[in-house]
């Protein structure tokens, strides 16, 4: 199945998405009658609209926020949180294959019931989703208005019959599902990160197209969900801008679980026989061709800028989204844009920490600058693979000396208590100083443990006064610590280490 990019839109599967629907556009919503100009008007009601829109009211503006969706955007929709709501129910299941590791026995006949799975995923959606309902935003003295929004002027927005006139405006539209340009892909009908959603059954057999972090996510969680998963990646190696080590254990894990891994491989034509999808793959000239119930796409996503009017508001844009300075400005100054329309890293907590940006900037003469956020991410297979900062290769490009600090889980006693001690935790500093530069962490809950990290960077704190953190015992945490131990344990030379036996000696006469 297909259909054209949009944004954060869901077909209604079950009263779940009925509801959540209900509530985040309603069938019959009266858009206000605009009084006098905005301080703030927002288009797009995602991660950074919302933020923008509640931070500025907050703070007495008269603000406009325009959706032609789904409040929530494509995190609550059609993003992480489904998508991370099938992969803890693939966990589970995986954890109860491998019973026996923890003392138990495996059941005797395990049934993955994948319409369940997506059910809960479901009632998960709808019940986070009632925090943005259409009705709680107006409450917070937000104008909500439902419709196609379009510049007519620099200063002006045009949405169903109402024309918003506005000092400043922040273009918040977001991203959509980008598909592969692949011979017959579209007659033969794919899933992306959008569309996967509405599946109620788990198809047998699966293609997986792109060993990125969503390529990735996707094909661990079906494959531990019941399908025979396919994963075809186009370069000769996994997350391309991850650490080699790191990709390589994500690959293991993968092998190892059963996904039919093939790298170096590109998909080069697509086509219907009978009831299935058939595939032609490439591999260094050679072509193989494998028979799927069904495709899932993900190999990136494009910014929603088409049908905006930005000519007409003098905002330039191209393919990559809005073009913005460093203080995501666009080129007419009284617009800006935040989130995934403009930023390469196309993250939800990003989104949100642009759009606060915004509003320091725009309503309050602000000089906070894009380029001085510390962003951290995570890529939520199992185990995970989170980095924060430089990876050492882009340090010494840029000249600078680097020391790195490795410790490994199957080291970190709790790791090892819970079974999970594939991965480490690095840490990069300075050479020569305890500066942190960046850090990467593989372990089953590295999206927990880069925060620490995170903090230490973005407060100035180096990794000696990381290792002076307290950390409750037993937590996988502790690689953190440790790391940070070892660079202390650096710091005793010679020197030190003779100093320190004289002064024990003194002190014992």
């Amino acid at each position: 199945m297909s259909r054209e990019p949009t944004r954060a839109a869901i077909f209604p599967v079950d009263s779940n998405d009925v509801e959540l629907i209900r509530r985040a556009h309603p069938a019959h919503w009266k858009n206000p009658t605009p009084n006098g100009p905005y301080n703030l008007v927002v288009i797009g009601a995602g991660p950074a609209g919302l933020t923008a829109a509640r931070d500025a009211a907050s703070l007495g503006a008269k603000v406009a926020l325009i959706e032609r969706g789904l409040i929530g955007g494509a995190c609550v929709n059609v993003g992480g949180i489904p998508s991370k709501s099938i992969i803890r129910t693939a966990r589970l299941y995986a954890d109860m294959r491998d019973a026996e590791s923890f003392g138990g026995d495996p059941p005797d006949h395990l049934r993955v019931d994948f319409q369940r799975a997506m059910t809960r995923m479901r009632q998960i959606r709808q019940r986070i989703s009632r925090a943005n309902s259409a009705v709680s935003v107006a409450a917070e003295g937000i104008d909500l208005y439902f419709g196609e929004a379009r510049f007519a002027g620099p200063d002006t927005v045009v949405v169903a019959d109402r024309t918003l006139h506005f000092k400043k405006a922040l273009v918040a539209t977001g991203a959509h599902a980008s598909g592969p340009a692949i011979p017959g892909l579209a007659e033969a009908g794919y899933l992306d990160n959008e569309t996967m959603y509405d599946l109620t059954q788990c198809p047998p057999r699966l293609l997986v197209i792109g060993g990125g972090p969503l390529g990735c996510e996707t094909a661990q969680a079906f494959c531990l969900l019941g399908a025979r998963v396919i994963l075809a990646q186009s370069d000769p190696m996994f997350l391309p801008g991850e650490e080699r080590d790191a990709a390589q254990i994500l690959s293991d894990a993968l092998a190892r679980e059963g996904i039919e891994v093939r790298l170096n491989t590109e998909v080069v034509a697509v086509r219907m026989e009978g009831e299935k999808k058939a595939a032609d793959l490439m591999r260094d000239g050679d072509t193989t061709t494998i028979t799927v119930d069904e495709i899932i796409t993900g190999v990136g996503r494009s910014p929603n800028v088409d049908g905006l009017g930005l000519d007409e508001a003098g905002v330039a844009y191209d393919a990559s989204g809005i073009k913005v300075d460093d203080y995501l400005r666009s080129t007419n100054p009284n617009v800006y844009a935040a989130g995934d329309v403009c930023l390469e890293y196309k993250f939800t907590h990003t989104a949100e920490a642009t759009a606060r940006i915004v509003v320091r900037n725009a309503l309050f003469r602000g000089r906070e600058r894009l380029s001085e956020l510390v962003i951290p991410w995570c890529t939520y297979t199992d185990p995970e693979i989170a980095h924060v900062g430089l990876y050492p290769l882009e340090a010494r490009r840029n000249g600078i000396p680097v020391k790195t600090y490795t410790v490994l889980m199957h080291d970190v006693a709790r790791a090892v208590m819970d079974g999970e001690e594939e991965g480490f935790v690095k840490i990069h500093v300075r050479e020569g100083s305890d500066r942190i530069l960046g850090a990467t962490v593989v372990a089953s809950h590295a999206g927990e443990m880069i925060n620490a990290v995170t903090l230490a960077i973005r407060s100035g704190m180096g990794l000696h006064a990381l290792a002076d953190v307290i950390h409750p015992f037993p937590t996988q945490a502790q690689g953190i610590k440790m790391a940070g131990d070892a660079y202390r344990r650096t710091r005793f030379t010679s020197l030190r280490r003779r100093l320190a036996a004289r002064w024990l000696a003194w002190s014992r006469r």
